[in-house]
This record gives structure tokens, sequence and C-alpha cells, in this order.
């Protein structure tokens, strides 16, 4: 029997909840283990999730984090609500960061989001506009 693509995990993000930062991430990790999947693509789900989950509650009026799963792939998407993202090259550097300086106080906003996911992911894409973001990024195994 042929495995299709299934949603493993949809949970909304709030903006600046931080008190719950991880918890999306910690989940999918705990969810990738009980389907038996190899440890090291498990750590790079988890870096992949929780780098996009922090973005959305820092750079966004909140949104989503899914995870699906498919033959062979893990596929993250983070979809939120708010500015955009003016530069995608320059999100992509890193240290680059417009966080401000609470996010930076409470040891948030370095700047190496975007580029821990797209370190860890074999397939990233990022769609951004003036009403959010989307960045979906693939593991292959």
């Amino acid at each position: 029997m042929r495995m299709r693509e299934e949603l493993l995990i949809n949970s909304k993000v709030r903006e600046g909840d931080f008190k719950r930062g991880g918890e999306v991430s910690s989940k999918l990790k705990d969810t990738l283990k009980q389907l038996d999947l190899d440890s090291k693509i498990i750590r790079k789900a988890a870096i992949i999730a929780y780098e996009l989950e922090m973005n959305i509650m820092i750079h966004s009026e909140g949104g989503n984090l899914k995870v699906k799963i498919a033959p062979g792939r893990v596929l993250i998407i983070a979809e939120d609500t708010g500015p955009g993202i003016d530069s995608i090259d320059k999100a992509l550097t890193p240290g680059f960061s417009t966080a401000g300086n609470e996010v930076r106080e409470l040891g948030f906003g370095a700047g190496m989001g975007l580029c821990n996911v797209d370190k860890f992911s074999d397939q990233m894409e990022i769609e951004s506009g003036p009403t959010g973001t989307v960045v979906r990024a693939g593991i292959n195994f």
C-alpha cells in the first residue's frame, strides 16, 4: 500500500507568545519519533519547526505552522499574516534581523532563523508580500 501525504500538525502560533515558544517543534519531535524516523531527520525537522515558529512569534501578527509527511519527505509550512519580508536576500544573511530590542533582550532575534531553515532543509521556498509570508521547507529521507 502506498503512503499518501498526511497532515501531522496544524498549530496556531500567536504573535509574541514566547511562553509557548517551542511547543510545536517539541510536539513534532515526539510525533516523528513515534513514526520511527531516523534521529537526524527528526533533529532537522525540529530545528526548522522551531525557527519558523519563533519567526511567526517575532515578526508577524500570528499564523499557523503545519507539518505534512509523505513518502520519503517531511514538509514544514509556516504561514503568517503581517508586514512580510522586505528583502528575502537580506533575511537569508546570517546575523541580519529586524527584531526589536524587547525581543533581543529576551534572547531571540539573532538573525539566524531563516539561515538555519535553509541550512537544515533540502528544499526551501519563501513567498512574501505586504499581507504575510509563507515558508515551505522540505526534508527528504
